[in-house]
């Protein structure tokens, strides 16, 4: 599983708030609902992160192993 690592925190630290991010149509809401939720995003909005907050994608994400995968280990 992959899990993000405060994206929202690194966006508002770099200004870029949530209502900034919609305002100028950078990120729509959907977008921003399913980062809060965990839920996955698109290589795309993930590059579009990564350009604002000026890192790589290993900086916003984490990936755990999923139970079924550290039994078969």
């Amino acid at each position: 599983m992959i899990i993000y690592e405060g994206i929202l925190q690194k966006l508002l630290e770099m200004g870029w708030s949530t209502y900034r991010l919609q305002k100028e149509r950078v990120l729509p809401n959907s977008v921003i609902i399913r980062i809060r939720k965990g839920e996955p995003i698109t290589t795309t909005t993930l590059d579009t992160i990564c350009k604002l907050c000026k890192c790589q994608p290993g900086d916003l994400l984490t990936y755990i192993p999923d139970t079924e995968e550290k039994e078969g280990e």
